[in-house]
């Protein structure tokens, strides 16, 4: 208990208290002591607003001494925070009674009180109010019109929590069910979004019995019921997952066993994946269930062990999820399937793939899909084989290790390849799909160049099917760029590169082909974009470019990551090392290959394609792709949306028109779902925005404190110095505005990491970080680091006021004058070499940091003025009082002398001139 005591004394974390009464309570065998340190950690999750972990400490502490009215105290405080009011107001009466004379007792008393009260009054309001929406949905002969109003106003007062919980007292939920077979969609939709209303964020609301009919719903032909129950479907999820979590932090160090963790969430799956090859689902319904298992199955982070929801996915449902992928719209067989269907399948593939922690995981998941597509490749008949294609061909679109295993299997390619000369379309267009897919390794590429690319021309040039047309193109524009942005590796003749774009912008522009064969179109452009010649044709057509965009805003999500990477190779936002010159002229002399860059990728043509690439509207496309509610719209196309802003605010003058037109409001989702390349890259860009734009226009109202994190997470070794820079820069800006934007800096922990900038060797990074802690001084909480005894952070404030660099000086002496005027006792007479150094300085910005300090200190103490009076400050603030123009320093000046004058340190001018204490 001493050792925890004096960890407190020394100001630490309230972390780091929580650490030591953990560790105590593992030592401790006195019930009386358990009980103390159970008291304490329950305040320090109060501090940190844990008050779940708060009220279950608390509860322990009374069960082994009712009589510890802290212990009392501190549960009233974490039941109100809980909203359970009631138990609240009980533990507050019962503190009152055991000391009366306590007014923070009593103060609590009264709030509970008033609070309780004001609940009631809404709880008997809305009851009257559910009560009247009940009785018109269950009144038979009520209009459908009003049962339509009955249904919308239930949905209002379910995001209510007490509308909510009247609905859920009053049995509402099995009116709520019964609505779901309603033949007005509008009702149907209205259930659905109160059935939300009812269960975020409420585990115990959660009904799992009735997944069936959920699941029933969602598969439904009406699209927008379909997203509306896939909704609600993932509120549940989520709410099962987050009650769990609750439950395991609840229990001291224990670990609940995975299967009874897992039953509900296995109970959801099942239905799920049942959901995949049943032909009763409709497409939209079938791909809204994808999406749930992309989002509610694999892990969220990889530090996370358990997998076990994956694994029993793949136990369970891989083969039914295949049974999709190997479906080909155009024959009978199969579930019906939208454009999107065969893309979310990979990327669900590649989700439950990348999941796997070990290689025997690896090699069953793997096993699998081996055993399936050698199922349907040995069976007698065409479209067997054709199912296994096309398995194959969804396969290396997402795992692609797994689709290149699968390829390799005997005859695979070479009945890809005769199938690419069949006279049945469908039967082309698969085994073309195919081709295109396999191409995508080197070794992969350079097998077909040498095989398959006369094939490609031959369909390219004689097919008369405008699909499978397309297609070829893309094979050939695929092949086309396998050099990438090396200018020396062509793959093709000189100019047969441009011809290929030439004939994408085409296809791309012809509205009479369907979205399928234009978004193919798009693919060919996201492989011919490496070349820079095609980047500038590319951005000259305008038309081109708003085709494009167009696409991108469609119901076609496949067409996304074509779209991001078009952008990216446009913009040259893509990662590029840049050789060592010592490095090249020995391969050179090693007669080694080395990447040339192509003339017109030097950045004055890259800032000319972004210019016109934001006349030609590229913002709002970006927008739009960044909302789509598909999983089409993965990480890492995520992360091409953020590389392609971030190349977008570059320039300072642009920054404006991308926050006018949506892009600020659009990177804050990045930040968060992306890859880790990705959120950094829109953190940065988040960054550049909040430099020189106004926070406040830029993201207004709650959104601002969404971007403070962000900006935060670039302060690691693991950043670049200019991320860091322009993050402290951000920062500086953010911590000026107001007390509660420096209160979210605080607990997202920055102020540690900019103090450590603080001793940047770099003198911008150095000077920006000194910057941010000057305008994070003015909270409290910050100034009292600088108050606590044992550290030097006043005196590198110093040291940093007398440096060379203006900016630096500037930065430290303005933060100098802040604690100075906050926290008098800081103030010493051990800087006077510094701060006369500052007094007469040429800057009138230091010249005026100098003379607030200056008054600070003499305001501070008089014995601290007389010692400041004796030495020559005295007479330079004579100097400067006597300035002609009231300026801010001549005022500061005088203040100090009138200081003096009222200390009796000095005579006023009329008795006899300045001078020293008589």
């Amino acid at each position: 208990m001493k050792e925890i005591k004096d960890h407190l004394k020394g100001g630490s974390l309230i972390e780091g208290a929580l650490c030591f009464y953990t560790k105590a309570l593992k030592l401790s065998d006195s019930q009386a002591e358990s009980a103390v340190l159970h008291r304490n950690r329950s305040a320090c999750y109060l501090k940190l607003e844990d008050y779940t972990k708060a009220e279950a400490d608390a509860s322990k502490a009374l069960d082994a001494d009712p009589g510890d009215v802290k212990a009392r105290f501190r549960r009233a405080q974490a039941l109100q925070k809980l909203g359970r009011l009631n138990e609240a107001f009980l533990d507050a009466q019962r503190c009152a009674q055991m000391e009366p004379t306590n007014n923070t007792f009593k103060e609590l008393l009264r709030l509970l009180g008033a609070q309780s009260q004001k609940k009631s009054v809404e709880m008997s309001s809305t009851d009257a109010r559910v009560q009247q929406m009940f009785s018109l949905l269950l009144d038979p002969s009520a209009q459908p019109s009003d049962r339509q109003k009955a249904a919308q106003n239930l949905v209002v007062l379910s995001r209510e929590e007490a509308g909510a919980e009247q609905i859920f007292r009053n049995d509402g939920v099995k009116l709520i069910q019964s609505l779901l077979g309603s033949k007005q969609e509008e009702v149907v939709l209205s259930a659905l979004r109160t059935l939300v209303g009812l269960c975020t964020g409420h585990q115990s609301r959660v009904s799992v019995g009735h997944i069936c009919q959920l699941c029933g719903v969602m598969g439904s032909g009406a699209s927008a019921v379909s997203l509306a129950a896939c909704h609600l479907l993932q509120v549940m999820f989520e709410a099962l997952t987050e009650g769990m979590k609750r439950e395991i932090r609840g229990k001291d160090e224990a670990i609940l066993p995975g299967e009874m963790t897992c039953l509900p969430l296995r109970s959801m799956l099942r239905h799920l994946v049942e959901m995949m090859p049943a032909s009763s689902v409709s497409g939209p319904g079938r791909d809204s269930a994808i999406n749930l298992l992309v989002k509610q199955v694999p892990r969220k982070s990889q530090r996370n062990p358990d997998n076990s929801l994956t694994l029993w996915v793949i136990d369970q449902g891989l083969k039914k999820i295949l049974e999709v992928a190997g479906t080909v719209p155009e024959m009978s067989e199969g579930p019906p399937l939208t454009d999107n269907s065969h893309m979310s399948c990979s990327v669900l593939l590649s989700k439950l793939y990348d999941d796997l922690k070990s290689d025997a995981e690896r090699e069953n998941f793997n096993k699998l899909c081996e055993e399936y597509v050698q199922h349907h490749f040995g069976r007698p008949g065409l479209e067997s084989k054709l199912r296994a294609i096309q398995t194959v061909s969804v396969l290396l679109q997402g795992p692609s290790d797994v689709g290149n295993r699968t390829l390799e299997m005997s005859g695979m390619m070479d009945a890809v390849i005769s199938l690419c000369a069949s006279e049945v379309v469908c039967h082309q267009q698969v085994a073309v799909e195919a081709l295109i897919h396999a191409a995508g390794k080197a070794k992969r590429a350079s097998f077909i160049t040498a095989n398959g690319v006369a094939l490609l021309k031959d369909l390219y040039k004689k097919s008369e099917n405008d699909q499978i047309r397309v297609r070829a193109l893309v094979g050939l524009c695929k092949l086309g760029s396998a050099g990438g942005t090396d200018f020396s590796m062509k793959q093709f003749a000189e100019g047969s590169t441009l011809k290929l774009a030439k004939q994408c912008r085409k296809w791309l522009c012809n509205e009479s082909l369907p979205p399928t064969s234009r978004r193919w179109a798009i693919e060919g452009l996201a492989y011919l974009t490496f070349d820079a010649d095609v980047k500038e044709d590319l951005v000259e057509d305008r038309n081109a470019l708003q085709a494009m965009f167009q696409l991108a805003k469609s119901e076609d999500k496949t067409v996304l990551f074509a779209v991001g990477s078009t952008l990216v190779n446009c913009t040259n936002s893509y990662d590029v090392d840049k050789p060592d010159p010592q490095m090249v002229e020995l391969a050179k002399y090693a007669k080694q290959h080395v990447p040339e860059e192509h003339p017109k990728d030097a950045h004055s043509f890259v800032e000319k394609r972004l210019m016109k690439l934001l006349e030609a509207g590229v913002v709002s496309a970006l927008v739009c792709m960044g909302k789509q509610e598909s999983p089409a719209l993965t990480e890492t196309c995520r992360e091409c949306i953020a590389r392609v802003f971030l190349a977008l605010v570059e320039r300072q003058e642009d920054r404006g028109t991308v926050v006018a037109q949506g892009g600020g409001k659009a990177l804050l989702p990045l930040v968060s779902e992306s890859t880790d390349v990705g959120k950094t890259k829109a953190a940065q860009a988040l960054a550049k925005i909040t430099i020189t734009s106004n926070p406040e226009i830029a993201f207004p109202g709650e959104r601002i404190y969404e971007v403070v994190r962000p900006l935060v997470s670039l302060l690691t070794l693991d950043c670049s110095l200019l991320q860091n820079f322009e993050s402290l820069m951000a920062l500086t800006n953010l911590a000026g505005i107001s007390e509660r934007l420096r209160q979210k800096i605080i607990k997202e922990k920055a102020v540690p990491k900019v103090e450590g900038y603080m001793f940047e060797e770099h003198d911008l990074v150095r000077a920006a970080a000194t910057e941010c802690m000057c305008n994070l001084v003015l909270s409290t909480e910050v100034q009292q680091l600088y108050v606590a005894t044992g550290n030097d952070r006043l005196k590198l404030l110093v040291l940093y006021s007398g440096e060379e660099d203006e900016r630096l000086r500037k930065a430290a002496a303005g933060t100098l004058a802040m604690l100075t005027a906050e926290q008098p006792e800081l103030c010493t007479s051990h800087w006077l070499e510094i701060l006369q150094a500052l007094l007469l300085s040429d800057s009138l910005e230091l010249r005026h940091r100098g003379v607030v300090v200056m008054l600070n200190l003499m305001q501070a103490e008089k014995s601290l003025a007389e010692t400041l009076m004796e030495s020559e400050a005295l007479e330079i603030l004579s100097v400067l009082a006597k300035s002609t123009e009231q300026s801010p320093i001549s005022r500061a000046a005088q203040h100090c002398l009138d200081k003096a004058i009222e200390y009796s340190i000095i005579k006023k001018p009329e008795e006899g001139g300045e001078g020293n204490e008589p």
